[in-house]
């Protein structure tokens, strides 16, 4: 039923991502930084330095957003999924891979509705920590390069903001349209994910049916969800790091700002090189493979229907 469907989803999404939001936080850092200003070298460089200025819980800044709206995320992408497989399928035949693909591609472009807002928050919360040690390490070094220490510039102190105050100021100036920045980039993103994803989860998954009227063992379901993930991840990474540029409304010195998704390629493309397209890429893996994996499990297993069954009883 789609109530089940939706709160299977929405425990799957909260599962997945208090599991990895610190690496997703360091995907975002990693993507966000450009060549000459480089405040990390890697997943574990950027970790470490988080938790040194920003302590334990900076790198669950943003979480708050995510775990918001992830449950409604989820549930649309999987629901959705779901939605449209049942209706191109023909009197209960197995579904074509073209069918499958155009399934998936509908999936990515419903979720986009929570997606797009959900990520715009996040992103300036899970960077705004990376451009205020930017801003105080270039302060220490005017300090040291100054011939009088009483002339030196104080270092910067971070002004923290939350989602709610972003959400208000963007409301005031952009109305609605501010928090959708970066819609088509998204949407550049998510679709060709859904389309590589749902068809090559769908086909791992049964793999691992011994009869197609059973479902396949949960450890399969999760091990399926995990490779199809990430390879789904890793393909379109070059789409995430522009999505991601888009959408950061705050630079660190010096860095490019982009007008939109052809002006951001080019400029990564000549500025950066095309190895820049894939910043972050094994961070978004290792993101997206338990993400998924625990996603199907939870949503294959069933939870909802259980407490769903378990109601009535209980009222009774």
């Amino acid at each position: 039923s789609l109530p089940a469907k939706l709160i299977n989803g929405g425990i799957a999404g909260l599962i997945g991502v208090t599991c990895v939001f610190p690496i997703d936080l360091a995907k975002t850092r990693l993507q966000n930084q450009q060549n000459g200003q480089r405040m990390y070298t890697s997943l574990s460089d950027c970790l470490i330095k988080t938790i040194r200025s920003e302590g334990y819980f900076g790198m669950y800044r943003g979480a708050a957003v995510n775990l918001t709206l992830v449950t409604p995320e989820k549930a649309i992408k999987l629901a959705a999924n779901d939605f449209f497989r049942h209706h191109l399928s023909k009197d209960g035949k197995k579904l074509t891979l073209m069918r499958e693909m155009l399934a998936g591609c509908g999936a990515g472009t419903c979720q986009v509705i929570v997606t797009t807002p959900m990520e715009m928050l996040k992103i300036q919360l899970q960077d705004a920590g990376r451009i205020a040690a930017q801003k105080k390490l270039m302060a220490a070094q005017a300090q040291l390069s100054s011939s009088s220490a009483a002339g030196a510039a104080e270092p910067a102190v971070e002004t923290r903001t939350t989602a709610t105050q972003i959400t208000r100021e963007l409301l005031r100036s952009k109305g609605i349209a501010g928090l959708y920045k970066g819609l088509g980039a998204t949407l550049l993103r998510d679709v060709p994910f859904s389309i590589v994803y749902f068809p090559l989860f769908a086909n791992l998954n049964k793999l691992g049916q011994k009869d197609p009227n059973v479902k396949a063992p949960f450890y399969v379901s999760f091990l399926s969800g995990c490779v199809a993930g990430s390879t789904a991840a890793v393909a379109v990474n070059p789409c995430d790091v522009i999505k991601t540029r888009l959408q950061s409304l705050q630079r660190g010195v010096n860095e490019d700002t982009y007008s939109g998704i052809l002006d951001c390629t080019k400029k990564i493309w000549q500025k950066e090189g095309p190895t820049a397209f894939f910043k972050g890429a094994y961070c978004r893996a290792l993101v997206i493979a338990p993400l998924f994996g625990i996603a199907q499990v939870v949503y294959f297993i069933g939870i909802a229907e259980f407490l769903l069954d378990m109601l009535p009883k209980h009222r009774a």
